[in-house]
């Protein structure tokens, strides 16, 4: 079976995450579950938006919706780990652009890779219920300009 793999650009990230396990993002086995991951990523493109003062549905003047998502698990975490999540975006067009996730933690003084995931994004209009063209704005913060 072929795995998931992301491969991360060599440039700095947009953004970096600092995000804390919940005891709700533990699941039976005393990991974070798979589902908090989805989670967990949903969370560091919301404070990433946040600190351009951009919405998912106002960023730069585009709204978004998310078309796909890939995870690869490559650790586990645990409750009490604070997770930071590095983003990084590529493939970018004049209606779509990815952003990919690169997660780890602190554990032990060992840095320790949890999760790498993709999300494509496509910029839409809400209104008009279909895709947009991407704003320059949008386009210069995704090239990190």
């Amino acid at each position: 079976m072929g795995r998931v793999k992301i491969k991360f650009p060599n440039e700095k990230s947009l953004y970096t995450a600092t995000i804390p396990v919940r005891i709700g993002d533990v699941n039976y086995g005393g990991h974070v579950g798979n589902d908090a991951v989805l989670s967990v990523i949903h969370e560091a493109r919301m404070q990433m938006l946040r600190s351009k003062n951009y919405s998912e549905m106002n960023a730069g003047g585009n709204s978004m919706i998310m078309a796909d998502v890939m995870i690869a698990y490559k650790g586990e975490s645990f409750y009490g780990d604070v997770l930071t999540v590095h983003i990084y975006a590529e493939e970018i067009t004049d209606r779509t652009f990815d952003l990919l996730y690169q997660i780890n933690t602190l554990r032990n003084g060992l840095n320790s890779d949890i999760a790498h995931a993709k999300t494509g994004m496509v910029c839409f209009d809400y209104e008009a219920r279909k895709v947009a063209l991407m704003t320059g704005e949008l386009k210069r913060f995704l090239s990190n300009l």
